[in-house]
């Protein structure tokens, strides 16, 4: 029942762009900006324009719990760490993870969407990872991809239908990494389903025997389960195993291209 109601939640406030909850935040919060207009109005004199900004009452020094930063940070901590010759990333967000990477060291990026600005910092090539003949082989010893195969030959994103877009965008990612090099993935895990047209979730057990069949070892494996922290796993195996049989959770997978 409180995974329907959360569906219902993201479906009308991100499809719809009625957000109930801020809306009735905002409706609560009159009273209190009535309320404190009216006290500081008797000690100031000066002209006072009304700008009300009733939503930040409630909001924390920013969203630090999300999934998407921990990964982003976590990975780019990893990638700092290991100083790689060459880090590309395909597909991530350019405002969390690229950001990050780019604070430290150049970053060439990859995606079917377009960027319309020049960023210090990072190289972009507009390209479809599920096309080979838009890559190079053997371009980089370090790799990213970070909330986004689980998207490939959905349609979400203006990219062409395909149902098997998922294994096709991870060989080609592979071909972009020499051998010896490193790839950080992360999609969402679980109960394996399609949930059309807005994403895949993976087996993860199943996602490393796609992995090692383009060439790809697990070296390391990650996870953040719906409402945790980031956890690094002593027994991959064994983690993923658990993984598998709850509804959704992220997986952050490190692979050595053999």
């Amino acid at each position: 029942m409180v995974d329907l109601v959360k569906r219902l939640y993201w479906f009308v406030s991100d499809q719809f762009g009625v957000d109930v909850r801020r809306f009735a935040r905002f409706i609560m919060g009159i009273p209190r900006y009535v309320r404190d207009w009216r006290r500081f109005r008797r000690s100031y004199s000066g002209q006072l324009s009304l700008v009300p900004c009733l939503q930040d009452w409630h909001a924390a020094g920013g969203s630090v719990g999300t999934e998407y930063f921990l990964q982003d940070l976590f990975v780019a901590q990893k990638i700092f760490q290991a100083g790689p010759e060459k880090h590309v990333d395909v597909g991530s967000r350019m405002d969390g993870f690229a950001a990050h990477v780019a604070s430290f060291r150049e970053i060439e990026v990859f995606d079917i969407r377009p960027v319309h600005s020049t960023l210090p910092g990072i190289v972009f090539h507009q390209a479809d990872l599920m096309n080979a003949d838009d890559l190079p082989e053997g371009h980089c010893d370090s790799l990213s991809c970070l909330h986004a195969l689980e998207h490939f030959g959905l349609g979400r994103y203006g990219d062409p239908l395909d149902v098997n877009g998922h294994e096709k965008g991870l060989r080609n990612m592979a071909r972009l990494l020499k051998s010896g090099g490193t790839f950080y993935l992360s999609v969402p895990v679980g109960k394996a389903r399609l949930e059309f047209n807005a994403q895949r979730i993976f087996n993860p057990l199943d996602l490393v025997r796609l992995a090692s069949d383009n060439g790809l070892t697990l070296e390391g494996f990650a996870s953040v389960r719906q409402g945790g922290s980031l956890q690094e796993a002593d027994e991959a195996e064994r983690e993923m195993a658990a993984l598998q049989n709850v509804r959704y959770a992220l997986g952050i997978f490190t692979f050595v291209k053999q």
